[in-house]
């Protein structure tokens, strides 16, 4: 099986430094928590990308475990592109203005 190239869409790099940042100012261990849920959501994502569901087409998404948030990912041939690090009580479908850029 050929390796994954796992990339984040630039907004979404930016949501997950944000969250984390965040989590990190109300306290280290909540920081370190939330990063280690996140590179496990990418983990599961990467050992089978088609197991969680479509969400919006061509795109699909896993809740992260603990946090409030969601990972919407596309599939593109070898590699997988994080579109979203959404936390949940923000407006849904928000990051569909990044889809072509």
């Amino acid at each position: 099986m050929e390796p994954i190239n796992v990339s984040f869409h630039p907004d979404a790099m930016q949501e997950y430094i944000a969250s984390y940042v965040w989590y990190f100012e109300k306290g280290a261990h909540l920081a370190h928590s939330f990063e280690q849920e996140i590179e496990r959501v990418i983990r599961l994502i990467v050992e089978s990308p088609e197991r969680w569901p479509i969400y919006e087409i061509k795109y699909r998404k896993i809740l992260v475990r603990r946090f409030p948030y969601s990972v919407i990912y596309e599939i593109r041939d070898t590699s997988l592109v994080v579109m979203a690090v959404a936390h949940g009580h923000r407006k849904p479908g928000y990051w569909k203005n990044r889809i072509n850029r």
